[in-house]
């Protein structure tokens, strides 16, 4: 590369400039790769960054590294980092583009990406100072920007010259600092922005500093230095560079001198003097950089004493090459470490927020996956294939089929238990005499009494009574606590908590007496068949509150499955409430069909003409009928030998006779016992077969089979869109770690 015209590479004119040779060129070409895909807004690259303070001649060291013509102009002073890169290439190439800052606005990044020169013809003072002033213009900074636009940008010019035989290079440049503002150009909001932009690159700590200080300035007091010890205090990637030797006072070389060989101001790297042209210089084309430093730095005392390795341009090169490849060798292995962790990130980042859904498929497709998992879940809890997943784990609430069938199990337990109002007569001699009649009474009195007195769980039992442990055996739900179902959304559906009460043990007889009374006609020997509707529903008055309260259970257990399900399967609560609020009106009308069921058996079994086929009823009521003539007859048996138990013909005609009343009464009795218990039977089935199992649990439409597949298909756009459609900062996060995640997966491929 020269300054001269070169034909190949259309450089400037100047002297042939020696190779950098720095580092393995494609190391380098992969770090230049890395900076032009933004891959710094996420890791810190190794870079070289030339800081120092306005007209610190900063950008004379660049084009003396870089043998490019940086305007002078003070107009097109930097007003943005400028990131200039030599690659070696079999064709040659000068392209111009520009980074936009991370935090700048959809616009203006496709304003700055849109721009771009990929083929210039030339790269003189004149076309570099054009590209400069376009670039301002593009960037809105600088003296032509609208009022109150800011003097600098944060966006990034990138300069790229290709050339057979270019060697491999990378510098950027960053606007120098400055203390007072310049009226109509600059404000104290410059002043801080361009601070920070500063010190955003000198905090990279995989940056090389090449800190540029005057000569004729304080250097305890230069802004740069301060801040390059405070951010690299152990100096492994700070050079310093002193300029303008040419303009010291008489005197004050010492001072210089003593930087230079390390007795002040120390640098681990060490200090640089180079001497840059003057303006009057510059004028003069005659005049040649490397000819007129070579010599100042030979034949001007004190600066010939100086070490030949520490002064001038070419020398600076050469401390570079060093410094660089150490440095890039030592960082370069870590970029790749900090790239594939920041993907690992925002792969699991991405990961959190589930599959994309902004489209109606995308919506479907990830709803009918959650449906699908539900169902699945759903089956195995309803069929006690527990081991299908970790799901039902120890919580016992969750193994709906195990659940199920205890609490049906209680539920019959408490109807065969307490379901009834009166006691039956017990079998019982009643032919005794009247001393041992009185005797059995009271101690079946007292044993009665005795039996309430222990039975405390039966006189205090609650329904409903489920809690979230699993029903292991009879009388467990009467020690349990009630759910509460408010907690769960169903308080509508359910009865309130009641409390049974043990059978009474009062004489059926009597009671029955009592309504024959007041209810019978002018039957003969018989009754009407309303009296045993009658007594059958004070008989089983108790029944509502059992079978609601067995309902109400059951409906609680499938509710809290399902919300423990959907809790399970549904990726964020969000999600959860839109889901809930889209099937809770559907959960809602099959609780209810269940309990209506419940309502339509109760009415079947207590309002309805009783009546039933089954033989069982004839065979208990012959059995009961027996059983009062066999008690009857017993005190006029006697044995014959030979011939066991036997009654006179007599006896049986004239043993005990009853009234009419009475007979009708003992019929009424027996009738009911025997319907009684068939009707109790069927009832508890039908309950639990039809209102528990093939409404709430087993069914094909219980409430576990409502979110499926088949469900979602159902929904229309506008609600898919409602339940699982993204929110905008979901929508915008997902597309920051997408953009990341691509930008990061490409660095992966240039690190390979």
């Amino acid at each position: 590369m020269d300054e001269n015209n070169s034909v190949d590479v259309k450089l400037p004119i100047g002297e042939k400039l020696p190779s950098f040779n720095l580092i393995d060129s494609s190391l380098l070409e992969k770090i230049d790769r890395l900076f032009a895909c933004n891959a710094g807004d996420y890791v810190d690259l190794p870079q070289l960054v030339v800081v120092g303070q306005q007209s610190s001649g900063k950008s004379s060291v660049l084009e003396g590294l870089t043998g490019l013509p940086f305007p002078r102009d003070s107009g097109l002073c930097t007003r943005f980092a400028t990131q200039i890169t030599f690659r070696r290439s079999n064709e040659s190439k000068i392209s111009a583009s520009i980074i936009p800052s991370k935090d700048c606005s959809d616009t203006h990044r496709r304003s700055m990406q849109s721009w771009g020169k990929k083929e210039l013809d030339i790269l003189d003072a004149k076309s570099f100072a054009v590209i400069m002033r376009e670039v301002i213009d593009l960037m809105g900074v600088g003296p032509t920007s609208e009022p109150g636009s800011p003097a600098f940008s944060k966006d990034v010019l990138v300069l790229e010259i290709a050339g057979p035989e270019q060697e491999h290079f990378s510098v950027i440049d960053v606007p120098g600092t400055f203390k007072k503002i310049t009226e109509g150009q600059t404000t104290t909001n410059d002043i801080a922005l361009v601070f920070d932009m500063v010190k955003g690159y000198m905090e990279n700590p995989r940056s090389v500093m090449l800190t540029v200080v005057p000569c004729t300035s304080d250097i305890a007091n230069e802004d740069v230095v301060q801040l390059a010890d405070d951010l690299d205090p152990c100096g492994n990637r700070t050079l310093g560079v002193l300029t303008k030797p040419d303009l010291v006072d008489e005197g004050a070389e010492g001072g210089i001198l003593n930087v230079i060989n390390g007795k002040s101001h120390r640098l681990k790297l060490g200090w640089h003097l180079v001497r840059n042209l003057g303006q009057r210089e510059l004028r003069d084309k005659a005049n040649s950089r490397g000819s007129l430093e070579d010599k100042f730095f030979k034949t001007k005392a004190p600066w010939n004493t100086v070490d030949k390795a520490k002064v001038g341009v070419p020398a600076l090169r050469i401390r570079l090459q060093k410094i660089l490849t150490d440095h890039i060798r030592r960082e370069f292995p870590k970029v790749k470490v900090d790239i594939r962790k920041k993907l690992q990130e925002a792969e699991k980042a991405l990961r959190v927020l589930g599959p994309k859904r902004q489209t109606a498929q995308e919506q479907s497709q990830f709803l009918t996956d959650i449906a699908s998992e539900f169902q699945d879940l759903a089956n195995s809890a309803s069929r006690a294939q527990y081991v299908q997943s970790d799901f039902f784990g120890e919580v016992a609430r969750r193994r709906l089929a195990t659940v199920a069938v205890n609490r049906g199990e209680v539920f019959a337990e408490n109807m065969t238990d307490m379901g009834h109002e009166f006691n039956f007569v017990e079998e019982k001699n009643e032919g005794d005499d009247e001393g041992e009649g009185e005797e059995e009474e009271e101690e079946e009195k007292e044993e009665d009494e005795e039996d309430e007195d222990s039975d405390s769980l039966d006189e205090g039992s609650v329904t409903p009574s489920f809690d979230d442990e699993p029903f292991v055996g009879s009388g467990t739900s009467r020690k349990s606590t009630r759910l509460v179902t408010e907690d769960v959304d169903i308080v509508d559906y359910v009865i309130e908590a009641e409390k049974i009460t043990s059978p009474r043990s009062d004489d059926i007889l009597e009671w029955l007496t009592g309504v024959h009374r007041k209810n019978r006609g002018f039957e003969l020997g018989s009754f009407d068949c309303s009296l045993l509707v009658m007594t059958m529903q004070h008989q089983a008055r108790k029944w509502k509150a059992l079978a609601k309260g067995y309902i109400s259970d059951m409906i609680a257990i499938v509710h809290t499955l399902v919300l423990d399900l959907l809790d399970h399967v549904v990726p964020d609560k969000n999600l959860l409430g839109n889901l809930m609020s889209v099937l809770s009106e559907q959960l809602q009308a099959k609780y209810l069909r269940a309990m209506e069921q419940t309502d339509f058996l109760l009415k079947i079994e207590l309002e309805g003409t009783p009546a039933t086929y089954n033989h069982a009823f004839t065979e208990v009521l012959n059995k009961c009928r027996a059983e009062r003539v066999k008690r009857q007859l017993e005190s006029q048996v006697f044995e014959i030998e030979n011939h066991g138990s036997v009654v006179r013909l007599c006896d049986i005609v004239q043993t005990h006779p009853l009234s009419n009343s009475e007979q009708v009464v003992r019929e009424i009795h027996d009738i009911l016992k025997s319907y009684y218990e068939l009707s109790r039977k069927r009832f508890v089935d039908n309950v639990r077969m039809q209102a528990a199992d093939h409404f709430l649990v087993t069914g094909p439409n219980t409430p576990l089979k409502l979110f499926s597949p088949r469900f979602v298909s159902s929904l229309t756009p506008a609600q898919l869109d409602e339940v699982v459609g993204e929110e905008e900062n979901a929508k915008r996060q997902r597309a920051r770690l997408e953009k990341e995640i691509g930008l990061l997966k490409e660095c992966m491929a240039i690190l390979r």
